[in-house]
Protein backbone atom coordinates (compact mmCIF):
# COMPACT_ATOMS: atom_id res chain seq x y z
CA UNK A 1 0.00 0.00 0.00
CA UNK A 2 1.23 3.51 -0.79
CA UNK A 3 1.23 5.98 2.04
CA UNK A 4 2.06 9.57 1.19
CA UNK A 5 3.69 11.87 3.69
CA UNK A 6 4.77 15.46 3.17
CA UNK A 7 5.04 18.62 5.18
CA UNK A 8 2.62 20.69 3.16
CA UNK A 9 0.12 23.33 4.12
CA UNK A 10 -3.61 22.77 3.68
CA UNK A 11 -4.93 23.85 0.27
CA UNK A 12 -6.22 27.37 -0.18
CA UNK A 13 -9.83 27.94 -1.22
CA UNK A 14 -8.58 28.61 -4.74
CA UNK A 15 -6.87 25.23 -4.85
CA UNK A 16 -9.99 23.46 -3.63
CA UNK A 17 -12.13 24.98 -6.39
CA UNK A 18 -9.76 24.38 -9.30
CA UNK A 19 -10.76 21.74 -11.83
CA UNK A 20 -8.66 18.64 -12.29
CA UNK A 21 -6.59 18.56 -15.48
CA UNK A 22 -4.32 15.85 -16.83
CA UNK A 23 -1.62 18.52 -16.92
CA UNK A 24 -1.32 18.15 -13.16
CA UNK A 25 0.10 14.65 -13.73
CA UNK A 26 3.18 16.14 -15.42
CA UNK A 27 6.04 17.56 -13.40
CA UNK A 28 6.77 21.24 -14.08
CA UNK A 29 10.46 20.43 -13.69
CA UNK A 30 10.89 17.94 -16.54
CA UNK A 31 7.43 17.39 -18.00
CA UNK A 32 7.41 13.69 -17.03
CA UNK A 33 4.66 11.70 -15.30
CA UNK A 34 4.58 12.72 -11.64
CA UNK A 35 1.86 12.50 -8.97
CA UNK A 36 3.19 15.17 -6.60
CA UNK A 37 0.90 18.06 -7.58
CA UNK A 38 -2.15 15.79 -7.79
CA UNK A 39 -1.51 14.67 -4.21
CA UNK A 40 -0.87 18.18 -2.90
CA UNK A 41 -3.48 20.21 -4.80
CA UNK A 42 -6.45 17.83 -4.76
CA UNK A 43 -7.01 17.19 -1.05
CA UNK A 44 -4.32 14.53 -0.82
CA UNK A 45 -6.47 11.67 -2.13
CA UNK A 46 -5.17 8.90 -4.37
CA UNK A 47 -6.78 5.60 -5.38
CA UNK A 48 -3.96 3.07 -5.18
CA UNK A 49 -4.16 -0.16 -7.20
CA UNK A 50 -1.77 -2.77 -5.83
CA UNK A 51 -0.98 -6.06 -7.56
CA UNK A 52 -0.66 -8.88 -5.00
CA UNK A 53 2.18 -11.19 -6.04
CA UNK A 54 2.77 -13.13 -2.82
CA UNK A 55 3.34 -16.81 -3.79
CA UNK A 56 1.61 -18.05 -0.63
CA UNK A 57 -1.58 -16.24 -1.69
CA UNK A 58 -1.75 -17.67 -5.20
CA UNK A 59 0.91 -15.54 -6.89
CA UNK A 60 -1.49 -13.01 -8.41
CA UNK A 61 -4.25 -10.74 -7.15
CA UNK A 62 -5.45 -7.18 -7.00
CA UNK A 63 -5.94 -4.82 -4.09
CA UNK A 64 -7.57 -1.41 -4.33
CA UNK A 65 -6.77 1.10 -1.61
CA UNK A 66 -8.24 4.61 -1.48
CA UNK A 67 -5.85 6.68 0.62
CA UNK A 68 -6.81 10.04 2.14
CA UNK A 69 -3.96 12.32 3.22
CA UNK A 70 -4.43 15.54 5.16
CA UNK A 71 -1.62 17.87 6.31
CA UNK A 72 -1.46 18.12 10.07
CA UNK A 73 -3.01 21.32 11.35
CA UNK A 74 -0.02 21.83 13.63
CA UNK A 75 3.22 22.81 11.88
CA UNK A 76 6.52 23.75 13.54
CA UNK A 77 9.25 25.74 11.84
CA UNK A 78 12.21 23.53 11.01
CA UNK A 79 10.52 20.31 12.16
CA UNK A 80 8.93 17.62 10.02
CA UNK A 81 5.30 16.96 10.96
CA UNK A 82 3.81 14.03 9.02
CA UNK A 83 0.27 14.28 7.66
CA UNK A 84 -2.70 12.32 8.96
CA UNK A 85 -3.51 9.30 6.80
CA UNK A 86 -6.75 7.36 6.49
CA UNK A 87 -6.86 4.36 4.16
CA UNK A 88 -9.12 1.50 3.21
CA UNK A 89 -8.53 -1.57 1.08
CA UNK A 90 -10.29 -4.46 -0.61
CA UNK A 91 -8.53 -7.28 -2.40
CA UNK A 92 -8.83 -10.67 -4.10
CA UNK A 93 -6.17 -13.18 -5.19
CA UNK A 94 -5.87 -16.17 -7.52
CA UNK A 95 -6.27 -18.75 -4.72
CA UNK A 96 -9.62 -17.19 -3.72
CA UNK A 97 -8.22 -15.22 -0.81
CA UNK A 98 -10.12 -12.00 -0.23
CA UNK A 99 -10.44 -9.33 2.42
CA UNK A 100 -11.14 -5.71 3.28
CA UNK A 101 -10.19 -3.29 6.02
CA UNK A 102 -9.07 0.17 6.95
CA UNK A 103 -6.64 2.07 9.11
CA UNK A 104 -5.70 5.54 10.31
CA UNK A 105 -2.26 6.92 11.16
CA UNK A 106 -2.14 10.35 12.76
CA UNK A 107 -0.15 12.50 15.17
CA UNK A 108 -0.82 15.11 17.85
CA UNK A 109 2.41 17.15 17.74
CA UNK A 110 1.34 19.44 20.57
CA UNK A 111 1.39 16.42 22.90
CA UNK A 112 4.26 14.55 21.16
CA UNK A 113 1.87 11.69 20.36
CA UNK A 114 1.17 9.54 17.34
CA UNK A 115 -1.35 6.74 17.00
CA UNK A 116 -2.52 4.00 14.66
CA UNK A 117 -5.87 2.20 14.58
CA UNK A 118 -7.24 -0.32 12.13
CA UNK A 119 -9.54 -3.25 11.47
CA UNK A 120 -9.58 -6.07 8.93
CA UNK A 121 -11.69 -9.01 7.75
CA UNK A 122 -10.08 -11.75 5.69
CA UNK A 123 -10.97 -15.08 4.09
CA UNK A 124 -7.44 -16.35 3.51
CA UNK A 125 -6.14 -19.54 1.90
CA UNK A 126 -2.53 -20.29 2.84
CA UNK A 127 -0.06 -23.16 2.69
CA UNK A 128 2.08 -24.18 5.67
CA UNK A 129 5.03 -26.55 5.50
CA UNK A 130 6.38 -29.15 7.92
CA UNK A 131 8.99 -31.92 7.70
CA UNK A 132 7.38 -35.31 8.39
CA UNK A 133 9.23 -38.57 9.21
CA UNK A 134 9.82 -40.72 6.10
CA UNK A 135 7.94 -38.18 3.96
CA UNK A 136 10.09 -35.05 4.16
CA UNK A 137 8.64 -31.61 3.61
CA UNK A 138 4.86 -31.70 3.31
CA UNK A 139 2.47 -28.92 2.34
CA UNK A 140 -0.73 -28.32 4.33
CA UNK A 141 -3.38 -25.89 3.10
CA UNK A 142 -5.74 -24.07 5.47
CA UNK A 143 -8.56 -21.59 5.11
CA UNK A 144 -8.55 -18.76 7.67
CA UNK A 145 -11.51 -16.54 8.43
CA UNK A 146 -10.12 -13.63 10.39
CA UNK A 147 -11.61 -10.62 12.13
CA UNK A 148 -8.93 -8.36 13.58
CA UNK A 149 -8.47 -4.92 15.10
CA UNK A 150 -5.46 -3.07 16.48
CA UNK A 151 -4.51 0.22 18.09
CA UNK A 152 -1.24 1.78 19.23
CA UNK A 153 -0.24 5.03 20.91
CA UNK A 154 3.37 6.26 21.05
CA UNK A 155 4.84 9.29 22.78
CA UNK A 156 8.06 11.01 21.84
CA UNK A 157 10.70 11.41 24.53
CA UNK A 158 11.59 15.09 24.43
CA UNK A 159 12.59 15.95 20.83
CA UNK A 160 14.85 12.94 20.33
CA UNK A 161 12.86 11.13 17.62
CA UNK A 162 12.54 8.19 20.03
CA UNK A 163 8.95 7.09 20.62
CA UNK A 164 7.69 4.70 23.31
CA UNK A 165 4.17 3.42 23.77
CA UNK A 166 1.61 0.62 23.92
CA UNK A 167 -0.24 -1.42 21.33
CA UNK A 168 -3.21 -3.78 21.50
CA UNK A 169 -4.33 -6.40 18.98
CA UNK A 170 -7.42 -8.61 18.91
CA UNK A 171 -8.14 -11.35 16.41
CA UNK A 172 -10.88 -13.98 16.08
CA UNK A 173 -9.72 -16.88 13.92
CA UNK A 174 -11.75 -19.72 12.40
CA UNK A 175 -9.59 -22.27 10.58
CA UNK A 176 -10.64 -25.04 8.21
CA UNK A 177 -8.10 -27.65 7.00
CA UNK A 178 -8.26 -27.96 3.20
CA UNK A 179 -6.48 -31.32 2.84
CA UNK A 180 -8.17 -34.72 2.59
CA UNK A 181 -5.32 -37.25 2.65
CA UNK A 182 -4.03 -36.42 6.12
CA UNK A 183 -5.43 -36.38 9.60
CA UNK A 184 -5.03 -33.18 11.57
CA UNK A 185 -1.22 -32.90 11.89
CA UNK A 186 0.50 -32.79 15.26
CA UNK A 187 1.43 -29.12 14.97
CA UNK A 188 -2.26 -28.14 14.86
CA UNK A 189 -4.25 -28.21 18.12
CA UNK A 190 -8.00 -28.59 18.28
CA UNK A 191 -8.37 -25.16 19.87
CA UNK A 192 -6.49 -23.62 16.93
CA UNK A 193 -9.55 -24.21 14.75
CA UNK A 194 -11.45 -21.48 16.57
CA UNK A 195 -9.64 -19.17 18.94
CA UNK A 196 -9.10 -15.64 20.20
CA UNK A 197 -5.79 -13.82 19.96
CA UNK A 198 -5.50 -10.83 22.25
CA UNK A 199 -2.11 -9.22 22.81
CA UNK A 200 -0.81 -6.20 24.70
CA UNK A 201 2.58 -4.87 23.74
CA UNK A 202 5.24 -2.27 24.45
CA UNK A 203 6.68 -0.51 21.39
CA UNK A 204 9.84 1.48 20.73
CA UNK A 205 10.53 3.31 17.48
CA UNK A 206 13.49 5.45 16.43
CA UNK A 207 13.38 6.97 12.96
CA UNK A 208 16.14 9.18 11.60
CA UNK A 209 15.70 8.39 7.90
CA UNK A 210 15.82 11.36 5.57
CA UNK A 211 12.64 10.09 3.89
CA UNK A 212 10.05 7.50 4.91
CA UNK A 213 9.44 6.20 1.39
CA UNK A 214 12.77 5.81 -0.44
CA UNK A 215 15.50 6.82 2.02
CA UNK A 216 19.02 7.86 1.00
CA UNK A 217 20.46 7.94 4.52
CA UNK A 218 19.63 7.46 8.19
CA UNK A 219 18.69 4.89 10.82
CA UNK A 220 15.37 3.17 11.45
CA UNK A 221 15.07 1.00 14.59
CA UNK A 222 11.88 -0.57 15.83
CA UNK A 223 11.28 -3.02 18.67
CA UNK A 224 8.25 -4.53 20.35
CA UNK A 225 7.43 -6.94 23.14
CA UNK A 226 3.93 -8.48 23.00
CA UNK A 227 2.14 -10.63 25.56
CA UNK A 228 -0.77 -13.02 24.96
CA UNK A 229 -2.25 -14.34 28.20
CA UNK A 230 -5.48 -15.08 30.02
CA UNK A 231 -5.49 -11.59 31.49
CA UNK A 232 -5.22 -9.99 28.03
CA UNK A 233 -8.22 -12.01 26.79
CA UNK A 234 -6.24 -14.51 24.71
CA UNK A 235 -6.81 -18.27 24.45
CA UNK A 236 -3.01 -18.71 24.43
CA UNK A 237 -0.08 -17.90 26.66
CA UNK A 238 2.98 -16.75 24.72
CA UNK A 239 5.21 -13.73 24.17
CA UNK A 240 7.01 -12.22 21.17
CA UNK A 241 10.06 -9.99 21.07
CA UNK A 242 10.99 -8.41 17.72
CA UNK A 243 13.86 -6.10 16.83
CA UNK A 244 14.61 -4.60 13.41
CA UNK A 245 17.55 -2.34 12.58
CA UNK A 246 17.87 -0.66 9.17
CA UNK A 247 20.68 1.62 8.01
CA UNK A 248 20.92 3.63 4.78
CA UNK A 249 23.99 5.49 3.53
CA UNK A 250 25.20 6.96 0.25
CA UNK A 251 28.29 5.35 -1.27
CA UNK A 252 28.18 8.09 -3.90
CA UNK A 253 25.60 10.71 -4.92
CA UNK A 254 23.87 8.15 -7.17
CA UNK A 255 24.51 4.94 -5.18
CA UNK A 256 22.48 4.24 -2.02
CA UNK A 257 23.26 1.21 0.15
CA UNK A 258 20.87 -0.29 2.67
CA UNK A 259 21.43 -2.92 5.39
CA UNK A 260 18.68 -4.71 7.32
CA UNK A 261 18.91 -6.89 10.43
CA UNK A 262 15.64 -8.43 11.59
CA UNK A 263 15.27 -10.76 14.58
CA UNK A 264 12.19 -12.41 16.09
CA UNK A 265 11.87 -14.49 19.27
CA UNK A 266 8.84 -16.36 20.58
CA UNK A 267 8.31 -17.86 24.03
CA UNK A 268 5.43 -20.04 25.19
CA UNK A 269 2.62 -21.93 23.48
CA UNK A 270 1.55 -20.06 20.33
CA UNK A 271 -0.74 -21.30 17.53
CA UNK A 272 1.13 -22.62 14.48
CA UNK A 273 0.06 -19.78 12.19
CA UNK A 274 1.63 -17.15 14.48
CA UNK A 275 5.07 -18.75 14.73
CA UNK A 276 7.76 -16.35 13.49
CA UNK A 277 8.70 -16.86 9.84
CA UNK A 278 11.37 -15.69 7.41
CA UNK A 279 10.36 -12.51 5.56
CA UNK A 280 12.39 -12.08 2.37
CA UNK A 281 11.47 -11.32 -1.22
CA UNK A 282 11.25 -14.60 -3.11
CA UNK A 283 10.35 -16.58 0.03
CA UNK A 284 6.64 -17.49 0.39
CA UNK A 285 4.95 -16.32 3.58
CA UNK A 286 5.21 -18.83 6.46
CA UNK A 287 7.39 -21.19 4.39
CA UNK A 288 10.17 -21.27 7.01
CA UNK A 289 8.95 -20.98 10.60
CA UNK A 290 10.67 -21.33 13.95
CA UNK A 291 10.58 -20.01 17.48
CA UNK A 292 13.47 -17.75 16.46
CA UNK A 293 14.15 -15.97 13.15
CA UNK A 294 17.29 -14.15 12.02
CA UNK A 295 17.35 -12.17 8.77
CA UNK A 296 20.22 -10.21 7.23
CA UNK A 297 19.61 -8.46 3.91
CA UNK A 298 21.21 -5.76 1.81
CA UNK A 299 19.69 -3.64 -0.94
CA UNK A 300 21.61 -1.47 -3.38
CA UNK A 301 19.99 1.30 -5.44
CA UNK A 302 21.69 3.11 -8.28
CA UNK A 303 20.01 6.21 -9.75
CA UNK A 304 21.25 6.01 -13.34
CA UNK A 305 18.84 8.76 -14.46
CA UNK A 306 16.81 11.48 -12.79
CA UNK A 307 13.63 9.36 -12.77
CA UNK A 308 15.01 5.83 -13.06
CA UNK A 309 16.88 3.56 -10.66
CA UNK A 310 18.20 0.00 -10.70
CA UNK A 311 17.81 -2.24 -7.63
CA UNK A 312 19.81 -5.26 -6.49
CA UNK A 313 19.35 -7.19 -3.25
CA UNK A 314 20.43 -10.36 -1.46
CA UNK A 315 19.80 -11.86 1.96
CA UNK A 316 20.36 -14.76 4.34
CA UNK A 317 18.09 -16.10 7.07
CA UNK A 318 17.61 -18.93 9.54
CA UNK A 319 14.58 -20.08 11.56
CA UNK A 320 15.75 -22.48 14.31
CA UNK A 321 13.21 -24.32 16.44
CA UNK A 322 13.24 -26.01 19.85
CA UNK A 323 14.19 -29.26 18.10
CA UNK A 324 16.59 -27.87 15.48
CA UNK A 325 19.52 -25.69 16.57
CA UNK A 326 20.74 -22.59 14.77
CA UNK A 327 23.70 -24.46 13.27
CA UNK A 328 21.51 -27.30 12.00
CA UNK A 329 18.64 -25.19 10.67
CA UNK A 330 18.29 -24.59 6.95
CA UNK A 331 20.10 -21.58 5.50
CA UNK A 332 17.48 -19.61 3.59
CA UNK A 333 18.75 -17.22 0.93
CA UNK A 334 17.33 -14.79 -1.58
CA UNK A 335 18.64 -12.63 -4.39
CA UNK A 336 17.13 -10.52 -7.11
CA UNK A 337 16.78 -7.15 -8.71
CA UNK A 338 14.37 -4.65 -10.12
CA UNK A 339 13.78 -1.05 -11.12
CA UNK A 340 12.22 2.09 -9.68
CA UNK A 341 10.54 5.12 -11.22
CA UNK A 342 10.33 8.42 -9.34
CA UNK A 343 6.53 8.73 -9.42
CA UNK A 344 6.23 11.63 -6.94
CA UNK A 345 9.35 13.82 -6.90
CA UNK A 346 8.21 16.17 -4.10
CA UNK A 347 7.57 13.19 -1.83
CA UNK A 348 10.55 11.10 -3.04
CA UNK A 349 8.26 8.15 -3.77
CA UNK A 350 9.78 5.58 -6.11
CA UNK A 351 7.76 2.69 -7.46
CA UNK A 352 8.67 -0.35 -9.54
CA UNK A 353 8.92 -4.12 -9.79
CA UNK A 354 11.28 -6.60 -8.11
CA UNK A 355 11.93 -10.22 -9.09
CA UNK A 356 13.46 -12.57 -6.52
CA UNK A 357 14.70 -16.15 -6.17
CA UNK A 358 15.21 -18.21 -3.02
CA UNK A 359 15.56 -21.89 -2.07
CA UNK A 360 13.55 -23.36 -4.92
CA UNK A 361 11.02 -20.50 -5.04
CA UNK A 362 10.47 -17.43 -7.19
CA UNK A 363 8.41 -14.31 -6.67
CA UNK A 364 7.79 -10.91 -8.21
CA UNK A 365 6.59 -7.84 -6.38
CA UNK A 366 5.14 -4.43 -7.12
CA UNK A 367 6.89 -2.03 -4.74
CA UNK A 368 5.91 1.47 -3.60
CA UNK A 369 8.69 3.22 -1.74
CA UNK A 370 11.07 0.77 -0.09
CA UNK A 371 10.25 -2.95 0.02
CA UNK A 372 11.38 -3.06 3.66
CA UNK A 373 8.54 -0.75 4.72
CA UNK A 374 6.18 -3.72 4.37
CA UNK A 375 8.43 -6.07 6.38
CA UNK A 376 8.44 -4.20 9.70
Amino acid sequence: MLFVSAQTKPNSSKDKNQKFSLKVLKDSLDGQLDMSDALIDYNGFIPVPQIVTEPALGGLGLMLAPVFIKPNKVQEEGKYIPPNITAGFIGYTANKTWGFGGMRMASLPKYHLKYRVGAVYGDVNMDFYRNLPLVGEQEFNFNFRIIGAFASVLREISDTGLFLGLEYFYGLNKITPEFEHFELPDFVKEKDLKSNISSLGVNMEYDKRDNVFTPDSGWYITSEYRVNADWTGSDYNFQNFNLAIIKYFQVSPKWVSGLRLDTQFQFGDAPFYLEPSVSLRGVPMARYQGNQVYVLETEQRYDFAFRWSAIGFAGLAKAPTEKVSFNDSLLVYNYGGGFRYLIARKFKIRTGIDVAWSNGDFGWYVVFGCAWNNRN
